[in-house]
């Protein structure tokens, strides 16, 4: 009977114990008191101050105490341009990072973004997958995911271009899709010169089919920068 009674407990432990990991399971969605949601973040005015908790998905090069940072969450993407930033504080921001940012909101030829942001680090990682867009380039739709991590299947190269003229710079790459031209770029301080993807994108001929990852940037009209690009 004790044996009986004791084996009773402990599968009475085992069910608590998994019935609080339960209840504890790890939101990437919620939010802090204080901090914005997604929806509340686009509906602010340009000039607005915001206060947003994201996911480091990829930073660019740190610098004179400044980072800019890509950043995620599952409702909808950030650009936080030049974060205020220690050069220590700069090695922590691996993707999947979790932050909360305060700054205000700015636009730059119809790029959003948080700008004169601070951050500092939260508990929580969370990397967001690539969401496919491809059907949507052309279409007004496409804005609404401006700054995710997107994909596209099945482009057209139609140009490779230096800045400047030789390598070292951004690369200028012009894509073709349903009769259509687009504009995009791989950024030096996102990906630069010694990366697998700038190389990759220097051998790429015009014709080559693509599928290219990357963030979804704007520069009057979509600006993806390039992660990665697989010749098809």
């Amino acid at each position: 009977m004790k044996k009986f009674i004791a084996l009773i407990l402990a599968l009475v432990m085992v069910m608590t114990f998994a019935a609080c990991g339960a209840s504890e399971k790890f939101d990437p969605a919620a939010k802090s008191e204080g901090t914005m949601t997604y929806a509340e973040y686009a509906a602010a005015e340009l000039d607005a101050d915001v206060v947003i908790e994201c996911y480091v998905q990829a930073t660019q090069s740190w610098w004179d105490n400044k980072i800019t940072v890509y950043a995620q969450d599952p409702d909808g993407a950030y650009f936080l341009y030049e974060l205020a930033c220690s050069e220590e504080d700069a090695a922590k921001l691996v993707k999947g990072t979790k932050i909360k940012v305060t700054g205000y909101k700015g636009e730059w030829a119809g790029e959003v973004e948080v700008m004169e942001g601070t951050f500092e680090i939260m508990e929580g990682t969370w990397v967001a997958e690539a969401l496919d867009v491809t059907n949507l380039l052309g279409t007004v739709e496409l804005i609404a995911h401006q700054n995710k991590f997107v994909c596209f299947k099945g482009l057209t190269i139609e140009a490779v271009e230096y800045k400047n003229g030789e390598p070292g710079d951004d690369i200028y790459v012009t894509v073709g899709y349903n009769g259509e031209s687009f504009s995009f770029c791989v950024e030096r301080y996102l990906t630069g010169p010694e990366t697998e993807v700038y190389a990759t994108v220097g051998t790429l001929n015009v014709g080559d089919v693509v599928d290219i990852e990357g963030f979804l940037y704007w520069y009057e009209g979509v600006n993806t920068h390039i992660t990665s690009v697989t010749v098809k």
